[in-house]
């Protein structure tokens, strides 16, 4: 088949994700044929800036050579075999790397494919513990208002963004979201500390009532990212961890999509100096190559499931859990943040790109602008119909691959990007808000 003329009949047998293919009538999708570093070039001849690193997975790059060399030696040795009385090497440095600059005591790893899937296990490993520990009244979750953590329906039920959620609410879990800590929703006149120590305090209210019947508290650390990219101050996670032990509560950090550097720090949760009681972690764990998620928790909870019955061991399985190719990605990921002090380097990447950004901030159309690490974001006043359509097919015309969640048009770049790619990046998206 020539890439350069794909049939409309041959884009439908794809089924694309959060899409409707209809649409593809109007704006067929763009065939890739390869990539290189932040760019990725189309069957056309045509190249884009991956300004959203590929759904946020992407950390350095496309085909970055110290992870493609590391998943070329390990090919010649063993692609895959599966994680149930067998181990290999990689996974088990893996887990040893992580256990060391993960915070706290969480040194433990459970693994599987994705981050929906990693978030299932952490409600299910939660619930399961407060079963074996005695509390078999807690059963029920509770989550943050316009909070995201996939779309299986385990992680659905917990999950408040109506798009996704509302034509499958008969078949979730009853679940009550607790107001979100996102500065926007704050009143006039009160700063992004005091709105975050307000929704804690609505947090500490209904666990008070409710707490004998809750297993864990989940959320995304100081970001929520499907939700419309609202951020939040770190004081919030400071008073869920308290108030969480407070009612013995576990607490699970959603950081699919805010580990690995995202938020300026290797983890989110370090800005709140807390230890979750779960992290699960996605996306740029495998420097954005292979499907590879993992569960980590302490031992106070792995103990619970060590027992001499089988029935009473934490029976989850994935066919390709820590597949040893993604495995070796990870490592070789790994080491490139620690190597080339890449959190270091993108604190001035950071400052840099605020800098070229500022005729957006100062945009008439351009609301609530913000940044958190190497993410940016920022609303759209009063979009007409189609905005989201319209915006990224003006964003292909200027050499951007962008993809706004509404009205909210967010960067999310790999780490690799240079001053020159930030300053192309900026001048576009000026450009296409002064068109549209």
């Amino acid at each position: 088949m020539n890439d350069k003329n794909i049939s409309l009949h041959s884009y439908q047998a794809v089924w694309h994700p959060c899409t409707q293919m209809k649409h593809h009538e109007v704006f067929p999708p763009v065939c890739i044929t390869r990539g290189e570093g932040v760019w990725l070039y189309g069957a056309d001849g045509k190249r884009y800036l991956d300004t959203i690193s590929s759904w946020w997975v992407n950390l350095f790059g496309h085909c970055n050579p110290r992870i493609n060399a590391a998943i070329i030696d390990q090919l010649g040795k063993l692609e895959h075999v599966m994680l149930a009385g067998l181990v290999h090497e990689p996974v088990a440095r893996l887990s040893e790397r992580l256990s060391a600059i993960t915070p706290g005591d969480l040194s433990h790893c459970f693994y599987a494919s994705d981050g929906a899937s990693a978030n299932e296990i952490a409600l299910k490993m939660s619930f399961h513990y407060w079963q074996q520990s005695g509390f078999s009244n807690k059963t029920q979750f509770i989550s943050l208002q316009n909070g995201y953590h996939g779309e299986t329906l385990g992680a659905l039920s917990v999950t408040d963004v109506p798009l996704f959620r509302q034509i499958y609410a008969p078949l979730l879990r009853p679940a009550h979201p607790v107001p979100t800590p996102d500065w926007r929703f704050a009143e006039a006149g009160t700063t992004p500390e005091i709105h975050a120590l307000q929704a804690a305090a609505a947090l500490e209210s209904y666990l008070a009532e409710h707490h004998v019947s809750i297993a864990a508290l989940i959320l995304e650390p100081l970001i929520q990212g499907a939700g419309g990219m609202g951020m939040y101050h770190p004081v919030y996670l400071q008073r869920a961890r308290e108030i969480c032990d407070t009612y013995q509560i576990h607490l699970i950090a959603d950081e699919i999509a805010v580990g690995f550097g995202r938020t300026g720090t290797l983890f989110a949760c370090e800005q709140a100096a807390i230890t979750p009681d779960f992290m699960c972690l996605a996306k740029g764990l495998s420097g954005g190559y292979l499907p590879l998620s993992v569960v980590m928790t302490n031992d106070t909870i792995y103990r619970a499931f060590y027992r001499d019955e089988t029935s009473q061991a934490f029976l989850h399985s994935h066919s390709h859990s820590g597949n040893i190719l993604a495995c070796r990605a990870a490592l070789a990921a790994l080491d490139i943040l620690e190597q080339d002090h890449v959190i270091e380097t993108n604190r001035k990447k950071a400052d840099f790109l605020n800098q070229c950004l500022q005729p957006v901030r100062e945009h008439p159309d351009v609301r609530d602008f913000r940044n958190c690490g190497m993410i940016w974001a920022f609303e759209v006043a009063d979009p007409r119909p189609g905005f989201t359509h319209r915006f990224a097919q003006k964003g292909l015309e200027r050499q951007l691959l962008i993809r706004p969640l509404g009205n909210t048009v967010y960067i999310m770049p790999p780490y690799i990007i240079n001053e020159e790619e930030m300053e192309l990046m900026t001048q576009g998206i000026l450009r296409i808000l002064n068109e549209l």
